[in-house]
């Protein structure tokens, strides 16, 4: 049986090697709940030119396309560090059963990843961000999506 601390152990050396080829320092796999790895991710940001492509964002996208579905009810996330509030948000909306880090958000500002705006934006309200400004404009077609998804019988419950 594998540990938690191996699983860690897989993260983090996925994230020291990322690092070797030129991306982050961040690592992340999905665990099924059978014991499997349903899939690995790093951060590409850099590499792809994609502020999204977070370690844990990768390997939830990857393992959901694995499986074919896009609930990972059952399943661990493991992951070099603390997600941050993107990650930490896309591990909700997979429905993980669990997420397990090694460093935390301080061991990631001491390296240069301070996530700290990102997490007190959200104890704010949204008016007064200054960047990006959020801005809500009600306009009479702005319930039009839900109402087709709620008249649309043959939708995906989730």
């Amino acid at each position: 049986m594998t540990t938690d601390a191996d699983w860690l152990g897989r993260a983090l050396a996925l994230a020291t090697r990322n690092v070797s080829e030129g991306g982050g320092p961040f690592g992340a796999l999905v665990v099924g709940a059978d014991g499997g790895i349903l899939a690995e991710g790093v951060n590409r940001v850099t590499r792809d030119n994609d502020p999204t492509a977070h370690a844990e964002v990768t390997a939830i996208r990857r393992a959901c396309a694995t499986i074919g579905d896009f609930s990972l009810a059952g399943a661990t996330l493991y992951t070099s560090c603390e997600p941050c509030p993107m990650c930490l948000a896309s591990a909700l909306w997979s429905r993980v059963s669990r997420i397990v880090f090694a460093a935390d958000r301080h061991d990631a500002e001491r390296a240069g990843f301070d996530d700290r705006a990102f997490y007190s934006v959200f104890e704010t309200p949204s008016t007064t961000w200054r960047s990006p400004s959020v801005e809500e404009l009600r306009v009479d077609a702005a319930n039009a999506p839900f109402e087709a998804w709620l008249a649309a019988a043959d939708r995906t419950e989730y």
